[in-house]
């Protein structure tokens, strides 16, 4: 079998870049903590460890947030208790064994500090690390983007300061005050180039990852995805198990099929920068809405290419809204440019998507899913061949679906139960 490595680093960034898509005053704020955090750590004499662990729970401290108000409420200095999203962005996190060491930094993210109490939290010891990382996040919410930063750093370095021992680590605070003299601290928590920084302070960036672990990276992205609303809880794990039956049967390499499944679990990761209220309107979308519905895969392609080795996947992943006839979206592409990968994504995700349960609709049967298919590939929307291994192979893999989602949906379920 063929050997992909994929950087770890690489597809963190990926993810966090798309959660900050969904508004411009969230743009860059993962990686800000990421920066704050471990320039932090460094100032105090924390080991490299500690400074790598803070970069990566920075990038990923907020993947609880589901929706855009969730994400705008904790930008406030004063919203700052343990709220939901850091229990949910733990959940999420923890399964994935090169995360598990930093999903308890993301989970105990926002406790206060209240002169040392905050090293337990209902029972449970609290890493040090988590208030590092929690200053570094009420750093990055009193940042005005639009205001000149070197302005407002005696500001910041002051508010902060008014909440030592309270809410904050007094040892920590000292050690930003001292830092923030840097005008380079400040230029770099502000530059358009923040990923490179960051890159340049982690050797995290050097793990890779092999396919086996690409899959099951790909499987929590899709949990990241699909989880922020009930009725797309398990599309992607049903998209993802569907292609890779197609594939199967259309006589792909094993390898490929691996990658056809990765491609499933990422197709709709351009979502996370479409807003959950839009995803969960149980009435017709607007026209307005539709558009920003249509820039989804996209997203999907601008947000993996920034991953080295992806390229396959990334046009599998990316092109399911092309159509045959040239009048898909966003790229438009026709015929023999869409490539085989693409249009068995395509089609996987018009069957799971018919056969689901949707805020305007019940699951369609088999007859009405098969109708809309067969009419789709006799309009060059879809590939007609795709379409009649389907149809021949019905059964098989509308099973091979329904037992993927229904073990989803147990996962979904067990996660609600924690969180809610």
């Amino acid at each position: 079998m063929r050997e992909l490595r994929v950087s770890l680093f690489e597809m963190s960034m990926c993810l966090s870049n798309a959660m900050d898509l969904v508004s411009p005053a969230v743009v860059d704020h993962h990686k800000r903590v990421a920066y704050i955090a471990s320039g932090i750590a460094a100032e105090i004499g924390l080991p490299e460890k500690a400074q790598e662990d803070l970069i990566m729970a920075g990038i990923l401290h907020d993947i609880g947030a589901i929706s855009l108000k969730d994400r705008l409420d904790v930008l406030s200095f004063e919203a700052d208790s343990t709220g939901s999203h850091a229990e949910s962005g733990y959940r999420l996190i923890k399964t994935f064994a090169a995360f598990s060491g930093i999903a308890p930094l993301v989970r105990y993210h926002h406790l206060q500090w209240e002169n040392g109490k905050g090293l337990n939290f209902k029972g449970n010891k609290v890493p040090l690390l988590c208030h590092v990382l929690h200053l570094a996040d009420r750093i990055a919410v009193l940042i005005d983007s639009k205001e000149e930063i070197l302005r407002q750093s005696k500001n910041i370095c002051r508010k902060i300061t008014k909440n030592s021992g309270k809410k904050f680590v007094p040892e920590f605070v000292d050690a930003f005050c001292s830092l923030s003299k840097r005008e380079s601290f400040w230029f770099d928590t502000m530059s358009s180039s923040i990923s490179l920084v960051l890159t340049g302070k982690i050797r995290a960036s050097t793990i890779e990852l092999n396919l086996k672990e690409l899959l099951n990276l790909a499987g929590l992205f899709s949990k990241i995805i699909d989880f922020r609303s009930c009725f797309t809880a398990t599309h992607s794990s049903g998209v993802a198990a569907s292609a890779e039956a197609l594939a199967k049967l259309l006589g792909l390499e094993e390898y490929e099929c691996r990658l056809i499944k990765i491609a499933g679990y990422l197709h709709d990761l351009g979502k996370l920068a479409i807003p959950a209220e839009i995803l969960e309107k149980p009435s017709r979308l607007t026209r307005e809405e539709n558009n920003i519905i249509k820039r989804h895969p996209y997203y999907t392609y601008r947000i993996i290419e920034t991953v080295k080795g992806l390229d396959v996947i990334n046009s599998w992943a990316s092109f399911h809204h092309e159509c045959l006839d040239g009048k898909g979206y966003p790229f438009r592409q026709k015929g023999k440019d869409i490539p085989l990968g693409a249009r068995i994504i395509a089609v996987a995700d018009i069957f799971t998507a018919l056969t689901e349960n949707r805020p305007y609709r019940v699951g369609m049967s088999r007859e009405r899913v098969l109708q809309g298919l067969m009419s789709m590939a006799k309009n060059s929307a879809v590939d007609p061949g795709i379409v009649s291994v389907l149809k021949r192979n019905y059964t098989k893999i509308n099973s091979i679906r329904i037992a993927a989602q229904s073990e989803e949906s147990a996962e979904y379920e067990n996660f609600r139960r924690h969180v809610s």
